[in-house]
C-alpha cells in the first residue's frame, strides 16, 4: 500500500510539472457553443474592418479590484459591412461608445442600437458610412468599467492578477493568452488582426510604477494620489501581448550590439530583487546572441527588449517579457529535458524570449495553429543549447523532452472556435522540427529557413498552410506527410524491420497513408533509408555485425519482426 501511495504521488507530481510548462490551456471539447463561434470566427462582424491602433486609458483601482476607462480604437473600413462586433468579457461592461470619422462627422452609438450577446457586443456599421467611395478611417471610443475576471492560478488560469509582493505591497498584472485580451479591455479579440501600434496610459497609485510594452513616454502626476504612466509600441502587436505591470519596480539595463544596430535591453524588477536580477539576467544577452544567429534580427528594435518581474511564472508579452522563474536556472529549478542541459540556463528567459520571433513576430491567425508559436519556441531551447554547449548537447536536450509527450489529441485544434490543440505542440512539435533539420542534413540551410521564415512573414499573421509551404519550398523536400503525421494525428510511426542474413527488410506502419520520412540508420554502416508502407530491403553482404539502429534524433518507434 505504501508503494502504491508513493507511485500515485509521483504520478500527480509529474503531471503537475508537465502541465505547468504550458500557457493557459483552453478547455478541450468536441462540442462547441454559439459563444465559441463568436469568439473564434473571423466573421461578418469582424472581416470588414482592420484595427490600426489601440490607445488604452485605464485606471486600476487596487482597493476594490476594479478597472475603468476607455479604449480609443482607430480602425480602417475595408469594405461595406452591416454589423461591428467588439468583445469585452463579463463581468466588465460597456458604458458608452462614441465615434469620430476623419471626414468630419462624429457622434454616439445609441444604446438601443447596441446588442449584447454574451461577451460580444454588436452595433450597426451604418454609423461609419460616408457619402464617397473611399472607405474611412474611424476613431471609436469605448468606455467601460467593472471588476474583471481574477486569475487564480496565472498564467494557466487567465485574468487580472491582484497580488502582494513579499513586503505586502500591491503587485498587479494580467495574463490572458488564449482567454483573450477582452478580459480587461474592449477590442477585436481575434489573433488574425493585430493593431499596427498601441499605447497604454495606465493610472495607478502614485507610490507604484507601471511598466508596459514598448517605450516609456512619461508620467503624469494627478491630483487624487494617482499617477498615469504612458507606454507606446510602434510595431504590430497581438491583443494578448498588451500588458501592464504595476508594482515597486526599479530599473537597470544595457545596450546590445545586434544585427540591426543598438538594441536597448531593459530590466524592470521589484526593488528587493535587484542584485539577483543583475546576475540571473546575464542569460538575456546570451539568448539574444543565439537567437539572432538562428532566427535573424530581433523583430522589435524600435520598441526595445525588456524583462519584467511578474507575479506569475512567465509569458511572451511583446517587448516586455514576463519573468517569474525565481532567479534560478531550469524551469523553477527543474530540468524539463531530464538531460542535465536544461539546468545550464534560465528556462523562462530563453523560452519566453524565443516567442519574440515565433508568436510575436510570426503569429498564427487562428489559435488552432498555435503550434507555430510553441513548437518553434520549444525548439529554440534546443537551438540555444546547441549554440552555447554544442550539437550533441542540443540533441540530448530535445531527445530528453520526449518523456513529456502524451499523444492525447492532435496538435492542431479545431478552427473558428478559439480552440487550441494538444499541449504536445511543445515537445512533440519541437521534435518534429528536429527531424526536419535531420532530413535537410545541412545546418546552414536549416538556419536560413528559420531566418527566412522571420523575414518573409515579418510582423504578419499566418496559417499552418503558409508555414508548411514555405518549409517545403525552401528545403526542396516535401514534408507534407510528416506534418500530417505529427500535427494532425496522435500516432507515432513504427518502423517494422527484420534481418535475414545480410539483408535488412523494413517498412512503416501506424502512419498516415503515404508517410515517407527518410531515416538515418546504422546497419553495418551509417546510411539513409527511405521507408514507405511497403516492404523494402537493403543488402549489405560483407561479414560483420548485423545489428540495426535508428538515429535517436528521429522520434519514431521501432519493432523487430520475424
Amino acid at each position: 500500500m505504501k508503494q502504491l501511495f508513493k507511485a500515485c504521488c509521483l504520478f500527480i507530481f509529474s503531471f503537475l510539472l508537465f502541465t505547468s510548462a504550458f500557457g493557459q490551456p483552453l478547455k478541450q471539447s468536441n462540442r462547441f457553443t454559439h459563444a465559441d463561434t463568436l469568439r473564434g470566427t473571423y466573421g461578418p462582424g469582424r472581416d470588414w474592418w482592420d484595427v490600426l491602433k489601440y490607445d488604452l486609458h485605464v485606471k486600476f483601482n487596487i482597493g476594490d479590484s476594479s478597472i475603468s476607462g476607455y479604449n480609443a480604437m482607430q480602425v480602417k473600413v475595408l469594405k461595406k459591412g452591416t454589423t461591428m462586433q467588439v468583445d469585452l468579457q463579463e463581468p466588465l461592461m460597456i458604458d458608452s461608445i462614441l465615434y469620430s470619422l476623419q471626414a468630419g462627422s462624429r457622434g454616439r452609438i445609441s444604446e438601443q442600437d447596441i446588442r449584447k450577446d454574451g461577451n460580444a457586443y454588436f452595433f450597426p456599421a451604418g454609423y461609419f458610412s460616408v457619402p464617397h467611395t473611399n472607405f474611412p478611417v474611424v476613431d471609436i471610443f469605448i468606455y467601460y468599467h467593472g471588476k474583471p475576471r481574477i486569475a487564480h492560478r496565472p498564467p494557466w488560469d487567465g485574468g487580472v492578477i491582484w497580488k502582494k509582493d513579499k513586503q505586502k505591497r500591491p503587485w498587479v498584472s494580467i495574463a490572458c493568452q488564449g482567454l483573450g485580451a477582452s478580459v480587461w479591455y474592449p477590442c477585436k479579440d481575434h489573433q488574425a488582426d493585430e493593431p499596427d501600434s498601441a499605447e497604454m496610459h495606465i493610472t495607478v497609485p502614485d507610490t507604484l510604477m507601471c511598466v508596459g510594452n514598448g517605450r516609456y513616454r512619461g508620467r503624469i502626476e494627478n491630483t487624487d494620489g494617482t499617477a498615469t504612466y504612458d507606454w507606446a509600441v510602434i510595431n504590430p502587436i497581438n491583443n494578448y501581448n498588451i500588458i501592464p505591470y504595476i508594482g515597486k519596480y526599479v530599473h537597470f539595463g544595457d545596450v546590445y550590439d545586434g544585427e540591426k544596430g543598438k538594441l536597448t535591453m531593459d530590466y524592470w524588477v521589484l526593488d528587493y530583487n535587484l542584485d539577483k536580477a543583475k546576475e540571473q539576467f546575464k542569460d538575456a544577452p546570451r539568448m539574444m546572441k543565439a537567437f539572432e544567429y538562428w532566427f535573424g534580427p530581433y523583430p522589435f528594435y524600435e520598441d526595445g527588449y525588456k524583462l519584467v518581474d511578474a507575479p506569475h511564472l512567465g509569458m511572451e508579452h511583446q517587448s516586455a517579457v514576463a519573468y517569474g522563474n525565481g532567479y534560478q536556472n531550469g524551469y523553477m529549478g527543474r530540468d524539463l529535458s531530464h538531460s542535465g542541459w536544461g539546468l545550464k540556463w534560465d528556462f523562462i528567459i530563453v523560452h519566453e524570449s524565443g516567442h519574440e520571433w515565433f508568436a510575436n513576430n510570426i503569429t498564427s491567425k487562428d489559435i488552432a495553429d498555435m503550434w507555430i508559436h510553441e513548437s518553434f519556441t520549444n525548439y529554440s531551447e534546443t537551438l540555444f543549447t546547441d549554440y552555447w554547449y554544442g550539437k550533441e548537447a542540443g540533441n540530448a536536450y530535445v531527445q530528453g523532452t520526449r518523456k513529456n509527450i502524451s499523444n492525447d489529441i492532435p496538435i492542431i485544434g479545431h478552427y473558428n472556435v478559439n480552440q487550441e490543440g494538444s499541449g504536445d505542440m511543445y515537445y512533440k512539435g519541437g521534435n518534429m522540427i528536429h527531424m526536419i533539420r535531420q532530413v535537410i542534413n545541412d545546418d546552414e540551410k536549416f538556419r536560413q529557413i528559420l531566418r527566412g521564415l522571420n523575414k518573409t512573414f515579418y510582423h504578419q499573421t499566418v496559417t499552418t498552410k503558409q508555414i508548411e509551404a514555405y518549409i517545403n519550398k525552401q528545403s526542396g523536400i516535401n514534408f507534407s506527410k510528416l506534418f500530417d503525421q505529427y500535427l494532425r494525428t496522435t500516432q507515432i510511426p513504427v518502423l517494422e524491420y527484420k534481418i535475414n542474413g545480410h539483408k535488412l527488410y523494413y517498412r512503416y506502419s501506424n502512419c498516415v497513408k503515404g508517410f515517407n520520412l527518410p531515416l538515418k540508420i546504422t546497419f553495418k554502416t551509417e546510411q539513409w533509408i527511405h521507408p514507405t508502407e511497403k516492404w523494402k530491403s537493403l543488402n549489405l553482404y560483407p561479414e560483420g555485425d548485423n545489428s540495426f539502429t535508428v538515429d535517436p534524433n528521429f522520434y519514431i518507434n521501432t519493432k523487430k519482426t520475424e
